[in-house]
């Protein structure tokens, strides 16, 4: 209270000396996730994406950049490249140069005839504060731009053609298809690939070592499968198990698959098993017993997929059968379908195909 009445601040930061000076308590600094932490702050500690970094290297040499596309699966380093590449150009103008918006959220357009439009018209100096050359003109980022509506593009279209010479758009997303045609063509466009298991490995160690984590071995080739080449996933992963394990205590195989929510391995295995059998009754009781461990049935059919595929047990016309009954499940749960009716069905649809040997 006493630091509160002498500086307006609240929790968080705390009061010595008596010139009022605020240090941040040890608390605070640890509260920053590990993805935000240890985020690239130049191009070059982008990870894996070695034509983009080029491209974007030899942008930032002659302090010009195009349009931007950026595109890929999801932790692949698409928003933290885009940043870091402003933070090179801008320094200690990054914030008043660059316009971010979440178009997921902000995706009507209203906000590209309000926001963008009123951002792009404003000139940009060529100098900085301190004297220093700068390039004359603003970035506006927009993420999740696949979530924007047509009208939004159509209007965003419009303003790139216009504010061509004070301002550069970025435009990232999961899905290029979704772009309509005159956006993409006025962009240079870069796909965002899956990292490999190495870089994820190397990444993951230099975190563990950094933050002293005790980690098995295995660990690490658990974390990038679960991943699937997701870096912001596997670092999310690895925290959470650092978090619930508690400082000092070593991480094990075992953590990393109960924080994951991954099905174990067994109840594949018994599933496959009990259709064998072609017994109703069992198959009823393997389904009250997985629901009764809490685990998700998508995530147990989106392992089954797998499962089955590299079976070596079963024929390729049993596989056939299985995953398009699967894929049929897939969909009517994503729907919102009971998750007991669809494994039931899926079951009873496996027994009938593993009878046709």
């Amino acid at each position: 209270m006493q630091a509160f009445l002498k500086t307006g601040k609240t929790t968080g930061e705390s009061v010595s000396g008596s010139n009022s000076e605020v240090v941040p308590t040890k608390r605070a600094r640890q509260a920053i996730p590990w993805v935000e932490k240890y985020r690239p702050r130049s191009v070059d500690d982008v990870v894996e994406q070695a034509e983009v970094v080029a491209v974007l290297r030899e942008s930032l040499s002659t302090a010009d950049l195009p349009n931007l596309l950026l595109y890929g699966p999801p932790g692949t380093g698409k928003t933290s490249t885009i940043l870091a590449a402003a933070r090179q150009l801008f320094g200690d103008m990054f914030k008043e140069r660059i316009l971010e918006l979440n178009a997921s959220d902000d995706r009507g357009i209203a906000v590209i005839r309000n926001k963008v439009k009123t951002f792009a018209q404003l000139t940009a100096s060529g100098t900085r504060m301190d004297g220093k050359p700068c390039p004359p003109f603003k970035i506006v980022i927009l993420d999740e731009a696949d979530a924007m509506t047509h009208a939004a593009q159509a209007a965003l279209r419009r303003t790139m053609e216009k504010e061509t010479k004070t301002t550069r758009f970025c435009l990232v997303c999961n899905y290029v298809s979704r772009i309509i045609e005159p956006i993409t063509s006025r962009c240079t466009k870069f796909r965002f690939k899956p990292l490999g298991e190495d870089k994820i490995v190397e990444r993951l160690r230099f975190i563990c070592n950094q933050e002293q984590v005790d980690v098995d071995e295995d660990v690490y080739k658990d974390i990038v499968n679960i991943s699937g080449g997701d870096m912001r996933r596997a670092i999310t992963t690895l925290q959470s198990s650092y978090r619930l394990k508690g400082a000092g205590a070593r991480i094990e195989r075992q953590d990393i698959l109960e924080m994951s929510g991954v099905v174990p391995e067994r109840y594949l295995e018994e599933f496959i098993s009990v259709c064998k059998s072609s017994n109703y009754s069992k198959l009823e009781e393997y389904v009250q017993n997985l629901s009764y461990d809490a685990y998700s049935v998508g995530q147990l059919f989106e392992q089954l997929t797998e499962y089955i595929i590299y079976n070596d047990g079963l024929t390729e016309k049993q596989k056939t059968l299985i995953c398009e009954k699967l894929g049929e499940c897939c969909f009517r749960l994503h729907g919102g379908g009971s998750e007991y009716v669809q494994i039931m069905d899926l079951g009873c649809a496996t027994i009938q195909a593993l009878k046709n040997q």
